[in-house]
């Protein structure tokens, strides 16, 4: 039986944006890019239904993101589960919000240093959750992501099971916001 492996893909930041030579785009586009994500337009078909605006998601950083999204979710619409900055700083309170649920389910992070974690659930069996903690990933007795009861603390390591580097600047790290979008 073959392992499965998880790409995980970095959105650029604006900076990055700019040093790649896109710099030349109108000004209108780049505020609106960076603004927080909302509900598509006719102007944007692109853009997927959101039931809420991101706090975390610039509506650039949503169309790159569906993009990746397998066939069976692309085009339903997103509805915002939970945020800390609406349902406030509570493992609990996430699990309460999503204990309704059933369908895939998008988990958006951004750490104190601004960085933005995007999980699809596509690897859900790989997922273990208790009141203490949620962890994602594993390998060599580490997690790839661990988030903390009070969804304040977060850590990162290299695991197997994602195949990843680690997903922080540091290690350890702050959350200063944290999403739940289920997707359909």
């Amino acid at each position: 039986m073959r392992g499965l492996r998880w790409r995980y893909t970095r959105l650029p930041s604006q900076a990055e944006d700019t040093l790649s030579g896109e710099e030349g785009k109108e000004e209108e586009e780049e505020e609106a890019a960076a603004a927080p994500a909302s509900a598509a337009t006719p102007e944007d078909p692109t853009m997927p239904q959101l039931t809420e605006a991101s706090q975390v998601l610039s509506a650039s950083e949503i169309r790159q993101l569906s993009c990746h999204f397998p066939p069976r979710v692309t085009g339903h619409p997103w509805s915002l589960v939970f945020c800390t900055s609406r349902d406030g700083f509570s493992l609990q309170s996430l699990y309460r919000r999503m204990e309704d649920c059933s369908g895939p389910v998008l988990l958006v992070l951004r750490d104190q240093d601004r960085q933005v974690f995007k999980w699809t659930g596509s690897n859900s069996f790989f997922v273990k959750g208790d009141l203490d903690s949620l962890m994602m990933g594993s390998g060599s007795g580490q997690f790839g992501l661990w988030l903390d009861g009070d969804l304040f603390h977060g850590r990162s390591y290299p695991c197997a099971t994602f195949n990843n580097e680690v997903l922080a600047r540091q290690e350890q790290f702050h959350i200063q916001e944290l999403e739940a979008w289920l997707l359909n």
